[in-house]
C-alpha cells in the first residue's frame, strides 16, 4: 500500500521490542516478558488495558521476535467459523514451513462461551499460540478455562511524557516523509497530549488531522518549506475536548463509581466531588449517579445524620426538574453534605443481618398476641389476646414485651454508631434494655 494512504498510526508502529513507548512496568530490560520476547519464548496471554496501550503492536513485535506466523481474528466480525479457518492455517504453516504460529484475537471479551471454548484445544495441542487483546476486566469477561491456560498482562494509559514521545516520533516521520520543516510549538502540543488522555492512537489521529488540514491551507507542500502549526488550527482540531476514558457499565465506570462511594465513605469531600466530575464529564447518567448518592446516604451515614438522605433525595429531584448542568450543581451539594457529615452503616449492618435471618428461618407464624383481630372469628382464636398497648405503659414502652416469632430467639441487629444522631439513639435504646432487665 503506498505510504501517503496508510494512517499515520500504521505507519508509526515500531518493528522492533525497542522501538516500542510505553508500558515500562512490563517492557523494560529485566522484566519477564521483555526478556521472554527478547528470547523468542511464546506463551498464551491476555493482554488487558484501555484503548491505544500498545495491546495490538505488542502482539505483532513478540511475533516478529519468535518468527512466529501471525494470525489475526477481530472478536467483534469473527465467529467459530473464522477461528476454526485459522487453526486450518496454523496447521498448515506448521506441516510445510515447521513455523509456529500465534493467534492474536482483538476484543476477545465479544466472544461467548462456546467461541471462547473452541481456542482450548488448540492453545493445548500447541497448534496455536494465543494472544487476547481487551478492555474489559478479563475475570468477568473471558472463562475460567481460558484464563487458565492464559497469563494476564495489565497495560496502563501511556503517561504524559510517553505521548510526548510518540508525538515527537509521529512530526519527525511525517516531515521527513513531506520533506518539510515541521514547527509544532511545545505548548500546543502539551494540548494534544492531554486531549489524548493516555491514548496513543487518539494522539495519532489526532495530529494526522492536523497535519492534512495543514496541507489544505497551504497551496503546495514543496520539499524544504515549513509547515507551521497555529494556535487557532489546534483550537480548531481540538474544539470540544475530549472525554476522558469511561464506558458505560464497563472496567472505568466501575472503578470510578467505587471511587466517589469510597471517597464520600472515608468522609473526603473533595475527592468524592472530583470523582463526581470525572464521572459528569466522561458521560455518566446524572440520573445514575443520583441514585447512587441516595444509597451512599443511607448505607454509610444513615440515622448518624438523617437529613443526608433528604438532601440526596433533594438532589435528586432538582436533577431531574432542571437537567443538566444546572441539575449537576445540587448532586455535588448532596455530595460534600454526605462526605462532611457523620458515618454510621448500622442501619446497612442491622438490615443485612435481618435478611439473612428472613431467607434462613423459614415462615415463623406472627405470634397471636401481635395479630390483628378484626372479626369475631378471630378474637375466638386469640387473636391479639394479651397485647399491651405500649402507650399506656411507663414511657410508652411495653417493657419486656417479645416482638419475634415465638420460635425464634430475641435479635439485636441495629447497633447505633458513636456518632451523630446515633449518639442520642443508642442512648435511648440502652435505656429500654434497662426496662427489659427490670421487667424480667
Amino acid at each position: 500500500m503506498d505510504e501517503a494512504f496508510r494512517p499515520l498510526a500504521d505507519r508509526l508502529r515500531p518493528r522492533m521490542l525497542d522501538e516500542y513507548i510505553g508500558q515500562s512496568h512490563l517492557i523494560a530490560p529485566r522484566k519477564p516478558l521483555y526478556e521472554a520476547i527478547k528470547a523468542g519464548r511464546l506463551h498464551s496471554m491476555i493482554l488487558w488495558g484501555p484503548p491505544g496501550t500498545g495491546k495490538t503492536t505488542l502482539a505483532r513485535l513478540i511475533a516478529h521476535h519468535a518468527d512466529a506466523h501471525f494470525l489475526t481474528l477481530s472478536a467483534v466480525l469473527s465467529g467459530v467459523k473464522e477461528i476454526r479457518e485459522a487453526v486450518a492455517e496454523a496447521r498448515r504453516v506448521q506441516a510445510e514451513e515447521q513455523r509456529r504460529s500465534l493467534l492474536f484475537v482483538d476484543e476477545v471479551h465479544r466472544f461467548n462461551k462456546s467461541q471462547q471454548d473452541a481456542f482450548l484445544p488448540h492453545v493445548e495441542d500447541g497448534t496455536v499460540f494465543f494472544i487476547g487483546a481487551t478492555t474489559e476486566n478479563p475475570s468477568f469477561e473471558l472463562n475460567n478455562a481460558l484464563l487458565s491456560r492464559a497469563r494476564v498482562y495489565v497495560l496502563k494509559g501511556l503517561s504524559e511524557d510517553d505521548l510526548g514521545k510518540v508525538a515527537a516520533r509521529a512530526l519527525a516521520l511525517e516531515a521527513e516523509r513531506l520533506g518539510v520543516d515541521m514547527d509544532f510549538p511545545s505548548e500546543l502540543r502539551r494540548w494534544y497530549v492531554d486531549a489524548a488522555d493516555g491514548d496513543a492512537r487518539r494522539l495519532l489521529n489526532l495530529l494526522e488531522i492536523t497535519l492534512d488540514l495543514l496541507q489544505a491551507e497551504q497551496a503546495t507542500v514543496d520539499a524544504g518549506s515549513r509547515l507551521s502549526v497555529s494556535e487557532e488550527l489546534a483550537r480548531q482540531v481540538l474544539e470540544g475536548g475530549s472525554a476522558r476514558r469511561f464506558d458505560k457499565q464497563g472496567e472505568d465506570f466501575y472503578n470510578q463509581i467505587s471511587a466517589l462511594h469510597k471517597s464520600v465513605r472515608g468522609s473526603a469531600p473533595d475527592a468524592a466531588l472530583y470523582w463526581l466530575c470525572r464521572m459528569l464529564d466522561g458521560g455518566c447518567d446524572p440520573i445514575y449517579l443520583a441514585r447512587r448518592i441516595v444509597r451512599i446516604a443511607s448505607e454509610d451515614i444513615g440515622n448518624a445524620d438523617p437529613r443526608a438522605l433528604q438532601l440526596a433525595l433533594n438532589a435528586w429531584d432538582t436533577q431531574e426538574r432542571l437537567g443538566s448542568p444546572e441539575g449537576e450543581l445540587a448532586l455535588a451539594q448532596a455530595v460534600l453534605y454526605l462526605a462532611c457529615a457523620p458515618k454510621s452503616n448500622a442501619v446497612y449492618a442491622a438490615y443485612n443481618a435481618a435478611r439473612q435471618d428472613a431467607s434462613t428461618t423459614g415462615s415463623l407464624e406472627v405470634p397471636l398476641h401481635l395479630r390483628n383481630a378484626p372479626t369475631r372469628l378471630m378474637r375466638e382464636l386469640d387473636y391479639g389476646k394479651a397485647y399491651r398497648y405500649a402507650h399506656d405503659e411507663p414511657e410508652a414502652y411495653a417493657a419486656g414485651e417479645n416482638y419475634f416469632p415465638d420460635r425464634m430467639q430475641a435479635r439485636n441487629y441495629y447497633q447505633p454508631a458513636p456518632r451523630g444522631l446515633e449518639i442520642k439513639i443508642g442512648e435511648k435504646l440502652n435505656r429500654l434494655r434497662e426496662l427489659d432487665k427490670a421487667q424480667n
